[in-house]
């Protein structure tokens, strides 16, 4: 048995249940060919050394399974029919994987780490992004504050202004009046 790693980028926009989708047709592929599945490596969305089809990012996924080599023409096929890949790659990771049992269970525990880290990752970036919030919130608040300063400034100075005025046209009218 050899291992293989099949890397294909998707377009950015694509939804997660439409990547879920695409990660099922690969997935009956390799069910179809007789391979097993490994794990899948969600690389996330990245900037494209060049533009393809016109886009400049891309969502890279890994998906690392065992065969033969039977299921490696299918797998291509299938991403040259799918229009949302832009790209693939299968790369042979491993000649010859003896041990197929203790690699699917390694295969596990990498996922179930990928899944954790994930998931802390989100709770940091909801953490990040509610602390962004925040700060913008009070910035506001801030420019807001100091706006309403300055217009009670500007009103002062206008009450002021106004008075000199009167005060001016006292003067004119007692200077006509003599």
């Amino acid at each position: 048995m050899r291992e293989y790693e099949f890397t294909f980028v998707v377009q950015p926009e694509i939804s997660e249940e439409g990547l879920e989708g695409i990660c099922q047709k690969f997935e009956s592929t390799l069910e179809r060919a007789g391979a097993t599945r490994l794990f899948y490596e969600d690389w996330g969305r990245r900037r494209l050394a060049y533009e393809v089809q016109k886009f400049q990012k891309g969502h890279y996924m890994v998906l690392h399974f065992l065969d033969g080599g039977g299921a490696v023409p299918e797998m291509e096929r299938t991403a040259r029919l799918e229009d949302s890949v832009l790209r693939f790659l299968t790369v042979l990771a491993d000649e010859d994987v003896s041990d197929i049992e203790a690699r699917k269970t390694e295969a596990v525990r990498l996922e179930e780490d990928r899944k954790k880290k994930a998931a802390e990752r989100a709770v940091r970036e909801a953490e990040e992004a509610a602390a962004r919030a925040a700060e913008e919130e009070a910035a506001r608040e801030a420019a807001s504050a100091a706006a309403d300063t300055s217009d009670e400034d500007d009103d002062d100075d206008s009450d002021s202004d106004e008075d000199d005025s009167d005060s001016d046209d006292d003067e004119e009218s007692e200077e006509r009046s003599e």
